[in-house]
């Protein structure tokens, strides 16, 4: 438990830290967004009033301070191109993203152990050599180009699946793909050099020399051994697909906190930005924290 409290408390400054910087390089971007919401032919006394209305007509540091004052309270501030919540805002998307990217770690997964663990078992043969090309290929190829492709194939030429939007698991299918795809190669790999390194240890022998059928030793004891550098690749990649969702969500028009970040940045807004990358950072060290439960919870040696 001691443990556990120490690598939260380790990761607040990497929260902080990543939050800071983002607020200070938004405000060094040309262009002032009140003039762009309003239009340049506005009256300088509504550009002006808008401003302070907002709080950005104060020194930079005193924005600084009352932003993690807010943030603290849970108070975000308030979009300044849609003129809501940034809290709601955030709400409504998030909740896409994440389905987003649990569907993807979900493709990757499926693909990668059983690929990966028969790689292994085959090792320098036919299906292990088919299976790194495969491999090599969806680490070659970015999402930014599968997901037209995805497109053109299973949504335009065969009518199977919806072009873009959300609403239905089917819309979720080529996005899931696009984003799981790249992290199922990486992850491939990953479990057959694990795999390699645990089925030549002694406990595999013994327990293949007791008896035991072959799918319950590679499954059931070598594969479980080696899920801790799995998991480690798995916890480290979330933070990848976070952040790959903002070109999936673009290509797909998937309503997720990535567009609504591709939006803020466009338009300049400011507490938008900042609320959309504390909830991407929150959720990366959240996503690590738990990775570092799940060390624990898989490989008894550690505990």
């Amino acid at each position: 438990m001691r443990y556990l409290l120490h690598r939260l408390l380790y990761m607040l400054p990497v929260v902080w830290l990543v939050v800071s910087l983002v607020f200070l390089l938004i405000h060094l971007v040309p262009g002032d967004p009140i003039e762009q919401m309003l239009g340049e032919g506005a009256p300088s006394a509504d550009i002006a009033a808008a401003r302070h209305a907002f709080g950005l007509d104060a020194p930079l540091a005193t924005q600084y301070v009352r932003y993690w004052a807010g943030v603290l309270r849970g108070n975000l501030g308030l979009s300044i191109r849609f003129n809501q919540s940034v809290s709601s805002l955030v709400a409504q998307r998030y909740p896409y993203t994440l389905a987003l990217t649990l569907a993807a770690l979900f493709v990757a997964m499926t693909l990668a152990l059983p690929a990966g663990v028969r790689s292994a078992q085959r090792r320098d043969r036919w299906d292990d050599r088919v299976l790194s090309v495969v491999s090599l290929f969806g680490l070659s190829f970015p999402n930014f180009a599968l997901g037209p492709v995805l497109i053109l194939f299973f949504a335009i030429k065969l009518g199977w699946l919806p072009v873009s939007g959300s609403g239905t698991v089917a819309h979720l299918v080529l996005p899931a793909i696009t984003m799981g795809s790249a992290l199922a190669a990486i992850l491939t790999r990953m479990v057959r050099t694990s795999m390699l390194e645990e089925l030549g240890q002694d406990y595999v022998r013994t327990a293949r020399a007791k008896g035991l059928a072959e799918h319950t030793v590679v499954y059931g004891h070598a594969l479980r051994n080696a899920m801790v550098p799995i998991i480690t690749v798995v916890g480290l990649q979330f933070g990848a697909l976070l952040a790959g969702a903002i070109v999936t969500e673009t290509i797909f028009s998937w309503p997720g906190i990535g567009r609504l970040t591709i939006s803020a940045i466009s338009n300049r807004d400011y507490y938008l930005v900042e609320g959309c990358v504390l909830v991407i950072g929150l959720t990366y060290v959240g996503v690590n924290f738990l990775t570092d439960v799940l060390y624990t919870a898989v490989n008894p040696r550690i505990r």
